[in-house]
C-alpha cells in the first residue's frame, strides 16, 4: 500500500477534509483565465501531498493511542489548511448585488491572496476558519488582541491594476482590527496617482473617460403611456432590481446601458427611459468626504487625486478633510486644527507625506453601492486579494432543478 500507517491515512483524510474547509470557509459575501486557478489549484495538492509525505515516518518508533494519533493529525492539519486559507486562496460568497451585473448574489468565488502579496495578520491568536465573530454566534469575538502585530505583506505576482476586482476590509469599522474587519468586493477604479472625477455619472481617469465595465447598471426612470411592464420579459432581459414607484407608469429600474436601449425602442408603451442623476453643484451629506467645502454627490464627485506613498501634498483648512481620516486613523498620527493651523504630532504642518498606497472602490452597480464615494480611500493594508474566478453560483430564486447557473461555473472575472 501506498501508506504504511494508519496515522498516515488519518492525517491523509483530516488533511483533505480540513483544506476544503479552509478555501471554502470564507463568508463575505482577475482578471485571470481559468489555466490560472487550474495552476494555484496544482500548488494547493503538491503541497498538500508534500506535507502529509513528510510529516509521518513510515515506521513510529513509539507506540501511541489512538486518540492521540488523531488529536496529532488534526492539528497538523489545521495548521498545515490554515496557512492554506491565509496565504494561498480562499472563497468568498456575493451577498448583495452592489456589483451586478458583473457579479451576482449568490456568486461563489476564488479569491487570490498571492496576487498581490499574501498578509501577515494583524491578530494571529484566532479560531481557525472563523473571520471576527465565532461560529454560530453573532457577538462572541473569534480572536484575541493580546498579540498585534503591524502591517506587513509579503511580495506579490503584481500590483493592483485600474479595473480589478478586489476585496478588502471595510475601512470604516475602527473597532475591530484591521484584518477581522467586514470583507468587501468591488472594482478598483483609481490606483494611487490617478486623477479621479465622475461627472453625470462618466467616470474619468486622468482626464480620460475610463473603461466601463460590461455588466455595468445604472438606475433609470422609464416612464409608460400609464400601462404596466410585462414582468415575465423583464426577467428574461435579466431586470431584477426595482419596479413601479407610481399609478401613473413611473418606474425605478436599475438597468445596463444596453436593456435601457432595448426598453427605450422596442417596448411600444414606453415613452422615456433617462438615468436619475444629482444636479452639479449639489452636495450629498453622505458623500465623501462629508464637508461644507466639497459639493460632491455619487453622480458628480470631484476632482480628487488618489494619495501615493511617500507623495507630498499642500494641506490647508480647505482641503484638509480629504486627508483627515488617513493622516491620523489610517496613518496613526494626530491632527487638531487651532486658529486656522493644522497640528499634526504636535508641529504646525502645510504638508504631508503619506506612508501608504491608497485606492479608490467602486461597485459596478453604480446606484446601488456603498463604495469610495461614501466612505473615500481604501488603504493598501486593507487589501485582501484578487477576485480570480467564479466556482459556482446559486440563484436564490431558481427551482430545484435550475437553481445553479450553469453558464457562470468556472468563469473568470472581468
Amino acid at each position: 500500500m501506498f501508506f504504511k500507517s494508519k496515522r498516515r491515512n488519518k492525517l491523509f483524510l483530516i488533511n483533505s477534509v480540513l483544506l476544503f474547509v479552509a478555501i471554502f470557509s470564507g463568508v463575505a459575501f482577475s482578471e485571470f483565465p481559468l489555466y490560472t486557478g487550474t495552476i494555484l489549484f496544482i500548488i494547493l495538492e503538491v503541497l498538500l501531498w508534500l506535507l502529509i509525505l513528510t510529516s509521518v515516518k513510515t515506521e513510529v518508533p513509539t507506540k501511541k493511542s489512538g486518540i492521540r494519533e488523531w488529536f496529532d493529525a488534526v492539528i497538523f492539519a489545521v495548521i498545515a489548511a490554515t496557512i492554506i486559507r491565509m496565504f494561498l486562496i480562499e472563497a468568498f460568497t456575493i451577498p448583495t448585488p452592489s456589483m451586478e451585473k458583473s457579479l451576482l448574489v449568490g456568486d461563489f468565488l476564488f479569491v487570490s491572496k498571492i496576487n498581490y502579496g499574501p498578509r501577515i495578520p494583524n491578530t494571529p491568536l484566532s479560531f481557525p476558519f472563523a473571520h471576527h465573530t465565532m461560529p454560530l454566534t453573532n457577538e462572541t469575538k473569534s480572536y484575541s488582541e493580546s498579540i498585534h502585530l503591524p502591517y506587513f505583506r509579503l511580495p506579490g505576482f503584481s500590483n493592483i491594476e485600474n479595473n480589478d476586482v478586489v476585496v478588502f476590509n471595510y475601512p470604516m469599522e475602527d473597532f475591530r482590527p484591521v484584518d477581522k474587519r467586514e470583507n468587501y468586493i468591488k472594482r478598483c477604479v483609481g490606483i494611487p496617482g490617478d486623477k479621479l472625477r465622475v461627472v453625470n455619472k462618466t467616470l474619468y481617469i486622468n482626464d480620460s473617460i475610463a473603461e466601463a465595465p460590461e455588466g455595468m447598471q445604472h438606475s433609470y426612470h422609464v416612464k409608460t403611456d400609464g400601462s404596466s411592464l410585462n414582468r415575465k420579459i423583464l426577467e428574461r432581459l435579466d431586470i431584477t432590481e426595482g419596479g413601479l414607484v407610481s399609478n401613473q407608469g413611473d418606474y425605478r429600474l436599475s438597468l445596463t446601458k444596453q436593456n435601457a436601449d432595448i426598453l427605450g425602442s422596442r417596448f411600444a408603451n414606453v415613452q422615456k427611459v433617462k438615468t436619475n442623476c444629482d444636479p452639479e453643484n449639489y452636495q450629498d451629506e453622505y458623500i465623501f468626504p462629508q464637508s461644507k467645502e466639497f459639493l460632491f454627490n455619487k453622480d458628480n464627485f470631484g476632482p480628487i487625486t488618489i494619495p501615493k506613498k511617500g507623495e507630498v501634498i499642500e494641506l490647508s483648512i480647505q482641503n484638509i478633510a480629504l486627508y483627515h481620516r488617513l493622516i491620523t486613523i489610517y496613518e496613526g498620527n494626530t491632527l487638531e486644527i487651532n486658529n486656522g493651523k493644522i497640528i499634526i504630532n504636535g508641529k504646525e504642518s502645510t504638508s504631508y507625506k503619506f506612508s501608504m498606497n491608497y485606492y479608490f472602490m467602486m461597485g459596478d452597480n453604480r446606484d446601488n453601492s456603498l463604495d469610495s464615494r461614501y466612505w473615500g480611500f481604501v488603504p493598501e493594508d486593507h487589501i485582501v486579494g484578487k477576485a480570480v474566478f467564479i466556482w459556482l453560483s446559486l440563484d436564490k430564486n431558481g427551482s430545484f432543478f435550475n437553481r445553479i447557473r450553469w453558464s457562470r461555473l468556472f468563469s473568470s472575472i472581468k
